[in-house]
């Protein structure tokens, strides 16, 4: 039975996604990814590309930014049927590390076992290349996917090895990944630092109630991705997800006038859970 596996790096999508969306490399932070269309997009590549094959499942690369821990947007995809996370690591300079030798480890291991008869790759890295060669010698068919313009954005000698090449324009980008407004987090710092500036070096319960307001003002800005994203989180790992958490404290620390201590730090993740699982009920 032919069956196709789909190898994603999603360092490159998030990045060239955004470009194809803005025009410019935007972070992680201003990204939201909507993993049910993402996979649904993915699993159409499939059809496209490998229309006599079954899907054997999709594999998903990517950075991790606090240890082993996943991000929401990993948690989400990871919680999908279908797909498997795999972890990298994201080194002191923001780069991610370790992606690459995973995509083609597992691209040689699936073909020289006869897993796989085609795979779909979604990356423009040159160091791939060898995964796709030697998957090649023992058969599959590859088909590298890239976001336009792949040109900009793929290895060339990348593009010239594969089997067949296509790529998704913003169109397509635009069904699974938005950017928050830019506005939004300077707001939310701003609000802190205005509305409760009347609150001189809050403290004790002055102090807690300031930082409840606060994380309740944050929870609001929310949207159904990222409180699904929790919520796949929250199957695997426990309190607040990384990436929120160092978007809190800076809000918070504004909103007291000061840095948080530990007691209100914990005051602030324990209020973060139960406004976030309130907002989940009442959806």
């Amino acid at each position: 039975m032919s069956r196709c596996a789909v190898f994603v790096d999603a360092g490159y999508l998030f990045a060239q996604g955004s470009t194809a969306l803005t025009g410019s490399k935007k972070a992680r932070t201003a990204l939201s990814l909507d993993a049910k269309l993402v996979v649904e997009c993915l699993k159409e590549a499939v059809t496209e590309r490998a229309p006599d094959a079954k899907l054997l499942r999709i594999y998903w690369y990517d950075g991790a930014t606090s240890g082993s821990r996943p991000t929401t947007d990993q948690a989400a995809v990871a919680s999908l049927d279908d797909v498997k996370l795999r972890l990298g690591f994201i080194n002191s300079h923001g780069q991610q590390k370790g992606v690459d030798s995973l995509i083609v480890t597992d691209m040689i291991e699936l073909a020289r076992l006869k897993s796989i008869s085609d795979a779909v790759l979604l990356s423009g890295d040159e160091d791939v290349r060898v995964g796709v060669q030697i998957a090649q010698n023992y058969g599959v068919r590859v088909h590298l996917l890239g976001i336009a313009p792949s040109r900009g954005s793929q290895s060339q000698q990348l593009m010239q090895e594969a089997d067949t090449t296509t790529e998704w324009g913003a169109e397509t980008i635009k069904k699974f990944i938005s950017v928050r407004e830019e506005k939004e987090e300077v707001i939310k710092v701003a609000a802190a630092k205005t509305a409760y500036a009347s609150v001189p070096a809050a403290g004790g319960a002055e102090g807690f109630a300031t930082i409840e307001t606060s994380v309740i003002a944050f929870v609001e800005g929310l949207g159904k991705t990222d409180l699904d994203g929790i919520v796949a989180y929250w199957k695997t790992d426990r309190g607040v997800p990384s990436e929120m958490d160092r978007k809190l404290l800076p809000i918070c620390g504004a909103a007291i006038g000061g840095k948080l201590s530990p007691e209100e730090i914990r005051h602030m993740r324990a209020t973060f859970q139960k406004i976030v699982k309130a907002k989940i009920a009442a959806v």
